[in-house]
């Protein structure tokens, strides 16, 4: 027998040296051992260097299955404490045991599961390299062996050859798994320097980690301060081995409650890895993993933090069909990559951020050189009229310009509210960004929400790309809400979501997008009216009504009519360059007994064409001062109050006059009276002005 026994050793000392397959190696020790030992069953197992926590190297049945399929993939780092492992620790030298013993004191499902299989006796036999233990080979009998000190001997020699096998093996492995790690994390660091869009950055980061960590599904997630759980990236693996971007609103029609959602956030604040029995007590008690558990046929999840803070948390998680598809080495390795994920994310989003500024700057370039051509910026200096009613708009605008404060503009047309809404934005501590504005009468009804909010790409039907809102344009800035009173009635409920939450969606879009814009509104329209009617919501007028500003007529004022008078007579004299001229002084007293219904804007349009159309050394104003004093003087004081109705239809009637009866075109009425020609059209229907009238 010593002869044989060199030869094993012999035999086993080379096969150790030359084989570097572990599944190759240890089948031909398996084997050699049979024709001297008998037994059933072989286990190696290894220690980590405290004896705290053990794992399978290797498990051989001979053929013949005894425990479930998965415990051969249960997480390979198990504690060695509660455990019969513990006793065989503390055993220095080879030594038998009897399962039925074991288990009278200690409750260890494994070995229940070999002793109902009729496996009884544990041959062990420590490994050690340079004196330290480094696992156990265990040899399981349904038969008591008898073994002589020569076989105690040759076990304990074998096990010194095999405990060199088992250190061989795990360096190369480990090797291994260090260059497989390295050249994950130069194709993660590659794709990272060269792809800048989001999902195909995280489309190549799932492929490189799922060549060393096979999953079906890779996500980030993140979850803001009182906001709802959103996915930056989620991809599911294809039949072919890609990873294919899914919906990130895919369950937004199950009956799940936000509190389900949240929870299951909460679970993901610490890694972890669940599989087995603590996948199934989580999908238990969680509604959403027990819905992707039934639907999805997912079993494994693992879930590693890339960042916490109060005012958010972002995580990674990987999940699997495979019951025990993580363990605890996997988890360990994907949190070093954490850095590198995290950084791809704060790349990334920085990308889109300067992406979304540079739009947002290329179109506040586009829109402000558009308002620089149209109209010079505004301030209380560049205000005509010192009239009593004027003093007092300066002061409430002088007050209310350096506050966010919402405003309300209200006057007739032609009063200049929009000018007023210049100089509040241009006074206050936003004028270095844009005033955004946008007339609410002057576009179609489908088309304003999308000029407000923004559309996504393919929201509707023409909607080629994607859209920045006004209101997201003017986000740090203003923006001007002219006629506000012709919102229609949905648009007026999105428009007060803003003034209470300072937050939106784009149409077509599920991200929340949070805006910091102060208001202005105009109205030619009286909103109190418009309330009690039932065609302007009264919460949304409260909302706006915060510092209203009212614009008085030019009526109310007529002093102010001479100073207005020369600002734009000096003004169009320099652009045309014409000659000055004179003012006759009854055309000065007609033009200020004028009950100006068009109000300021009218008074500068009869200016302009007077000195297009003036000759002589006097302004001519083509038989408008004559009109002027036929038209109804101001009332006085204590006579008569015309109606609005009645001055309305007069104003009108004497426009048409000087028009010969053209409603539209370049020398229409409409031009005049500086209104839409079908605007006018209805309300001289409205007020039974024909639409042909006879000169005199």
């Amino acid at each position: 027998m010593p002869d044989q026994d060199d030869s094993l050793l012999l035999y086993l000392n080379d096969a150790i040296a030359t084989t570097r397959n572990k599944e190759t190696l240890f089948r031909n020790v398996t084997e050699k051992l049979r024709l001297i030992f008998p037994f059933d069953a072989i286990t190696i197992i290894t220690l980590d260097a405290e004896h705290q926590y053990r794992r399978v190297f290797l498990r051989d049945y001979l053929g013949e299955v005894l425990l479930p399929d998965t415990a051969e993939r249960k997480p390979s780092r198990m504690p060695v404490e509660g455990t019969p492992i513990e006793q065989f620790v503390r055993q220095p030298q080879l030594h038998q045991y009897d399962l039925q013993e074991l288990l009278r004191e200690y409750c260890f499902q494994p070995f229940e599961a070999l002793l109902a299989k009729g496996m009884r006796y544990f041959t062990v036999v420590p490994l050690r390299t340079g004196g330290q233990l480094i696992g156990l080979l265990s040899l399981v009998a349904r038969r008591r062996p008898e073994l002589s000190a020569l076989d105690a001997d040759l076990l304990e020699k074998i096990g010194s050859l095999v405990a060199v096998a088992v250190t061989n093996t795990l360096a190369f492995e480990d090797i291994a798994r260090r260059e497989q790690e390295k050249t994950m994390q130069l194709a993660l660091n590659n794709a990272l320097l060269s792809i800048k869009e989001r999902g195909e950055l995280f489309r190549a980061i799932a492929a490189e980690i799922n060549r060393v960590v096979p999953c079906d599904y890779f996500g980030v997630r993140v979850r803001e301060a009182n906001s709802p759980t959103r996915a930056l990236a989620e991809f599911n693996k294809q039949p072919d081995g890609s990873f294919q971007p899914l919906d990130e609103n895919r369950f937004d029609e199950l009956p799940l409650t936000l509190r389900t959602k949240e929870s299951m956030q909460l679970i993901f604040r610490e890694p972890g890895v669940f599989v087995g029995e603590d996948f199934e007590a989580l999908a238990r008690r969680h509604e959403l993993l027990r819905y992707i558990r039934e639907e999805r046929g997912t079993r494994s999840v693992l879930c590693a933090p890339l960042d916490t803070t109060e005012e958010a948390t972002t995580v990674l998680i990987m999940a699997s069909r495979q019951p025990f598809a993580f363990t605890e080495e996997t988890l360990e390795l994907i949190l070093t990559l954490v850095p590198q994920v995290r950084l791809a994310i704060q790349n990334v989003l920085a990308f889109e951020q300067i992406d979304a500024l540079r739009a947002q700057l290329e179109q506040e370039r586009t829109y402000l050189i558009d308002e620089i051509n149209t109209t010079a910026a505004a301030r209380l200096d560049d205000f005509v009229g010192g009239s009593a009613v004027m003093q007092q708009v300066y002061t409430r605008l002088a007050q209310v310009a350096p506050a966010t404060t919402t405003v309300l503009i209200t006057g007739e047309t032609g009063t200049g509210k929009e000018l007023v809404a210049r100089a509040l934005h241009n006074l206050s501590p936003r004028k270095e960004r844009a005033l955004i504005k946008i007339n609410c009468a002057a576009l179609p009804a489908q088309l304003i929400e999308s000029e407000l909010f923004g559309h996504e790409k393919g929201a509707f039907t023409g909607a080629h790309d994607r859209r920045i809102g006004k209101f997201e344009l003017a986000d740090g800035g203003t923006i001007f809400l002219d006629e506000v009173g012709e919102l229609p009635l949905d648009l007026q409920a999105k428009l007060l979501r803003i003034l209470q939450e300072k937050e939106f969606e784009r149409i077509g879009g599920r991200r929340v997008i949070h805006t910091d814009v102060r208001v202005l509104a105009a109205t030619n329209r009286v909103l109190e009216d418009e309330v009690a009617a039932g065609r302007f919501r009264a919460d949304l007028y409260y909302r706006l009504n915060v510092f209203p500003v009212r614009l008085p007529p030019l009526r109310e004022r007529p002093e102010d009519v001479e100073p207005l008078m020369r600002h734009f007579l000096e003004r169009f004299t320099k652009q045309m360059g014409k000659p000055v001229r004179g003012l006759r002084e009854r055309d000065l007293r007609a033009l200020q007994q004028y009950i100006w219904p068009g109000n300021v804007r009218e008074l500068e349009h009869v200016v302009e064409q007077a000195v297009i159309v003036s000759q002589g050394a006097f302004l001519e104003f083509q038989g408008f001062a004559a009109a002027a004093q036929t038209a109804p003087a101001l009332p006085e004081p204590n006579g008569p109050i015309r109606t609005l109705k009645d001055q309305e239809r007069d104003h009108i009637l004497q426009t048409l006059h000087r028009t010969a009866g053209r409603v539209s075109g370049p020398n229409g009425a409409a031009v005049l009276l500086d209104i839409n020609p079908k605007t006018l059209e209805a309300r001289m229907k409205k007020l039974g002005i024909q639409r042909t009238v006879e000169v005199k």
